[in-house]
């Protein structure tokens, strides 16, 4: 058997047992996302319904203490900051994750790509965070200005999608790449302005053990439990320093190995070594315990496979299942819960925080990322993507209005008060609604007319 015929009938398994269509890597994540958004939705749901129903139940269950103790090491918090401390760093590990492949060999990975999302992005959080400090200026409030700065990647693009094929698929690039950029501002702002005091002795810990992290990169080390080794022991030394622990997790992301074992060529070779073990002229049967070399070819293949897959699209791929239907769902049920009746809606909406986020989402954000991209077309000479319209950029900005996620997540560091976070939850809901209807409303309307 020559090379010419395993390499067809190797063509001819894949046919055999894949789709007929190729889905791209961009089209891949989108759709992730956009299925990860559904218990995402589900949860805030169950979360207003418990709030609104059995509220002394729903706020005694997310406060009740948890305990770890080893040995003099003693660890206690509610359930709520379990998750919102410990869970979400996985969440913000997977986010840094895809920060580092855009910047790589995504949308952010030239200077002449990255100019026209990250523009977007730098508009739709200053607009907005201007929008809400002018209202909440100099008041106990003020340190939420951060709060309408962020868009929610998973419910944007969710909606996006209800929009349909007929717009172009260049919008759904540009949406989901100022939204990464926009994740990674937030993260940036998390760790500079949310950092109440620093407690330089885990600094410096923290420093060692990422240290440690960039060797083991240069090393070339691949195991990835080496990597969640010391990434746990980062999270600790990080929550002791008096930075927001979740921080730790895109730290980490940001020193998880890009390169596989070996490059594309050995793969080719050593998957083509693997299909001449497969000779057929006589009957191969229908199991391949019946053959040795078959067994030892397609064990070689997997294990080709798994050495040309870089730690970071491993990581990826094994974390992004567990952040959309457990983590993120979780957050939501913790953090989407609260009183909707008419006084409490309409005292929100009336108060500067409330108004604030909801002017800084619904209003702020469209103005801002619009802006920046037209000043960066004109002034810059940034081509749009192909097929992308201004009435397209008008519309993905709305939905750029969709905070959620991140938004209820720098509500929680921004007030200790339980009426200030209350207030920010409705604003957050309210501008949420608003934001994709409106975008909605104007992606649908252009393909109309």
């Amino acid at each position: 058997m020559n090379a010419y015929t395993a390499k067809n009938n190797g063509k001819d398994l894949i046919k055999a047992f894949s789709p007929v269509q190729i889905i791209g890597p961009f089209q891949k994540f989108f759709n992730k996302i956009v299925s990860g958004s559904y218990p995402l939705f589900i949860a805030a749901i169950i979360a207003l319904f418990w709030a609104n129903f059995f509220g002394e139940s729903y706020h005694s269950v997310w406060h009740t203490e948890l305990a770890f103790s080893i040995g003099s090491f003693h660890i206690s918090k509610s359930l709520l900051h379990w998750i919102n401390d410990a869970l979400m760093t996985i969440f913000f590990f997977v986010v840094g994750l895809e920060i580092k492949r855009e910047l790589l060999v995504g949308e952010l990975a030239s200077i002449k790509k990255a100019i026209l999302p990250i523009a977007a992005a730098i508009g739709g959080m200053l607009v907005p965070g201007a929008i809400y400090a002018v209202l909440n200026y100099n008041t106990a409030a003020a340190s939420g200005w951060a709060i309408p700065m962020a868009t929610d990647i998973a419910f944007s693009l969710a909606v996006l999608a209800i929009v349909g094929k007929k717009i172009p698929f260049g919008i759904r690039i540009f949406l989901s790449a100022f939204a990464i950029a926009d994740d990674l501002g937030a993260v940036l702002i998390i760790a500079v302005f949310y950092t109440q005091s620093i407690a330089w002795n885990y600094i410096m810990i923290s420093l060692v053990l990422i240290g440690s992290l960039a060797l083991a990169n240069l090393l070339w080390i691949r195991w990835t439990l080496v990597y969640a080794l010391l990434g746990i022991c980062i999270w600790v030394a990080i929550m002791g320093s008096g930075i927001h622990a979740t921080i730790a997790g895109v730290i980490v992301a940001l020193f998880i190995p890009a390169k596989g074992r070996y490059d594309t060529r050995t793969f080719i070779d050593k998957v083509n070594a693997s299909l001449n073990q497969f000779d057929c002229k006589v009957e191969c049967g229908h199991t391949i315990l019946l053959n040795k070399d078959h067994q030892s070819a397609v064990q070689n293949i997997e294990l080709a496979c798994h050495d040309v897959e870089t730690p970071l699209q491993r990581l990826f791929h094994g974390l992004d299942i567990w952040v959309a239907f457990l983590i993120l769902p979780l957050f939501a049920l913790s953090n989407a819960g609260v009183s909707l009746d008419i006084e409490n809606i309409s005292y929100a909406m009336t108060h500067p925080v409330g108004l604030g986020i909801l002017l800084g989402l619904v209003l702020g954000k469209p103005l801002g990322i619009t802006l920046f991209t037209f000043l960066a077309v004109k002034l810059l000479k940034v081509p749009l993507l192909s097929g992308i319209h201004w009435h397209h950029i008008i519309g993905a900005s709305m939905l750029g209005g969709i905070g959620f996620t991140m938004s209820l997540f720098i509500s929680g560091l921004s007030f200790s008060s339980f009426e200030l976070i209350e207030i920010s939850k409705i604003g957050i809901l309210s501008a949420s609604i608003l934001s994709g209807i409106f975008g909605i409303t104007v992606l649908k309307l252009n393909i109309k007319l």
